[in-house]
C-alpha cells in the first residue's frame, strides 16, 4: 500500500527486539500472528475482506450513477485513503481541517467537510490549504446565519477576498446539527447567495441518526426526511439560490445508506444534481452494530452479497482466575467499546498455527484499560493461559484511533503489509 512509512518500537505490538523498517518490507520478514511473532494485543486487518469491501461499495455507487466520498474520519489513514481514491472515489470526506489536511497529504483534491467551520484558526487553515493546492475543492456545512457571520467576521478581519464553498445542511428535530425547516434554509441559502464570503455548492443531510435497525421503521423516517431535502432543494432552485453547474446533494452513513440512494439519484427533482454518498465504515466493516443493520440492507436490495468484517483485535488468555472467568490481555486502551462489547470471534489453541470459531457461549463482559473480561460455561469446555483468542468489533471508528500502525494480513495471518493512522 502507498504511501510507505516506518514502523518501530514506538508504535504498540511492534517487535521490541526487531529494528525498524518500512511497512512494505514486513511481508518479507514472514512474520504470522498465531506462530506469536508479534506482541500482544495486535489489531490486524484482513485484506480479502478490505478489498472485498472497498471494491463493493465503490461498485455500488457506480451501480446506482451517484458519486462516493467515502467518510476518512474512520480510519484516518493514508494508505486506505489512497486505495479508496484509486479505487475510484470522488473524493473523501472529513469532520475537521486537521483531517482533510491529513486527506490533502494523501493526494486528496476533492473534499466534503461534513460539519460546520466556525473557528477563525480553521477558516485560517482552511484557506492556508486552498491557497498552496490551486487544484483543491472542498465544501463544508453551513446551518445557521450566525454561522455564515463567524466566516464573514473572519473574512473583513483577514481582509480575506475568499469566498468558501459551503452546503447547507438539513438536520432531524432533537439530534445533531442542520436547520429543522424549509424556511430557515431558505433564508440561509438567500443570506450565503448575498455573502461574499461564502459560496452554495448544494444541500447535504445525515440520515444515519434515523436507524433503530427496524425497516418498519427506518423507511419511512428516511423517506420523510428526504421529502424534506427534495423541498428544499426546489425551493432554492426556484429562487435562483443554487449554483448554474451542477449542484451538490449529499447523504450517507454506513448505517441505512440504501435509503437516500432515491435522493441522491435526483428523484422528484427537475433538474440535474450530483449525488454524493459519503459512508465510512464499510471499508472495514464490524462485527456487531453495522452487520446488523447491512442485513436489512441486504433484505431491501435483494443482495446477494454485501461487505465482510475485516478488522479484528488479537489477544492471549493471561489468567483463568475461577470456573467460567478468562483475562484477556485487550482493554479499553485497544478496542472499541462505545456502541457495545467487543464479540469473541476466533480460538487458538496455545501452540497451534490456525484458528477455529469461538465458542458460541463466550461472552466478553467487561473492559479495563488493559484487560477483557471472557464469561463462559465451565462445564462447555475452558480457555487456557496461552490461548489466542480474536475480538470482532461494533463501530471500527474507535478501534482504529487506539492504534499508531494495524497489521494487514492473509487469510493464514501473515504478516503482508501495515497501514498508518494519523489521528
Amino acid at each position: 500500500m502507498q504511501p510507505d512509512f516506518v514502523v518501530d518500537h514506538r508504535c504498540k505490538s511492534y517487535p521490541l527486539t526487531a529494528a525498524p523498517m518500512q511497512a512494505s518490507q514486513l511481508a518479507a520478514r514472514g512474520w504470522n500472528v498465531l506462530r506469536d511473532d508479534l506482541p500482544y494485543p495486535l489489531a490486524v486487518i484482513r485484506r480479502s475482506a478490505l478489498e472485498h469491501n472497498a471494491r463493493w461499495m465503490q461498485d455500488y455507487a457506480a451501480r446506482r450513477n451517484i458519486q462516493f466520498a467515502p467518510h476518512g474520519k474512520t480510519t484516518m489513514s493514508p494508505q486506505l485513503f489512497d486505495m479508496q481514491l484509486k479505487g475510484g472515489a470522488w473524493g473523501l470526506t472529513f469532520a475537521t481541517i486537521y483531517q482533510l489536511s491529513v486527506g490533502v497529504e494523501a493526494g486528496m483534491r476533492r473534499a466534503i467537510i461534513a460539519n460546520q467551520v466556525v473557528a477563525p484558526a480553521d477558516l485560517d487553515g482552511l484557506d492556508a490549504l486552498l491557497a498552496r493546492h490551486s487544484d483543491l475543492r472542498v465544501w463544508f456545512l453551513v446551518d445557521s446565519i450566525a454561522q455564515l457571520r463567524c466566516i464573514e467576521d473572519w473574512a473583513k478581519a483577514r481582509g480575506s477576498q475568499r469566498a468558501f464553498d459551503v452546503l447547507i445542511e438539513v438536520g432531524i428535530p432533537g439530534q445533531r446539527t442542520g436547520v429543522r425547516t424549509l424556511e430557515e434554509a431558505v433564508a440561509l441559502a438567500q443570506a450565503v447567495h448575498a455573502s461574499p464570503a461564502a459560496r452554495l455548492g448544494g444541500i447535504e443531510c445525515y440520515e444515519g441518526g434515523l436507524a433503530q435497525c427496524n425497516s418498519a421503521h427506518d423507511v419511512p423516517a428516511v423517506a420523510e426526511m428526504v421529502h424534506r431535502v427534495v423541498d428544499i432543494a426546489k425551493a432554492c432552485d426556484a429562487q435562483g439560490l443554487l449554483p448554474d453547474a451542477q449542484p451538490i446533494l449529499s447523504a450517507g452513513g454506513s448505517a441505512i445508506f440504501d435509503l437516500v440512494v432515491p435522493l441522491l439519484q435526483g428523484a422528484g427533482l427537475s433538474r440535474s444534481f450530483m449525488g454524493v454518498l459519503r459512508s465510512g465504515c464499510y471499508i472495514t466493516h464490524d462485527h456487531g452494530n453495522y452487520q446488523r443493520l447491512l442485513k436489512l440492507v441486504e433484505q431491501r436490495e435483494g443482495l446477494q452479497d454485501s461487505l465482510q468484517a475485516a478488522l479484528e483485535v488479537w489477544s492471549v488468555v493471561q489468567s483463568v482466575p475461577e470456573p467460567g472467568l478468562a483475562l484477556l490481555t485487550c482493554g479499553r486502551r485497544d478496542i472499541s467499546y462505545d456502541l457495545e462489547m467487543p464479540s469473541v470471534q476466533r480460538l487458538a489453541v496455545r501452540g497451534s498455527t490456525t484458528a477455529q470459531a469461538a465458542p458460541a457461549g463466550w461472552k466478553i463482559s467487561a473492559l479495563n484499560d488493559q484487560h477483557a473480561y471472557l464469561r463462559f460455561d465451565p462445564t462447555q469446555g475452558a480457555p487456557a493461559v496461552g490461548d489466542r483468542v480474536s475480538l470482532g468489533i461494533s463501530h471500527p471508528c474507535t478501534t482504529f484511533d487506539k492504534w499508531r500502525w494495524i497489521a494487514v494480513v492473509d487469510d493464514a495471518w501473515n504478516l503482508v503489509d501495515a497501514i498508518e493512522t494519523r489521528f
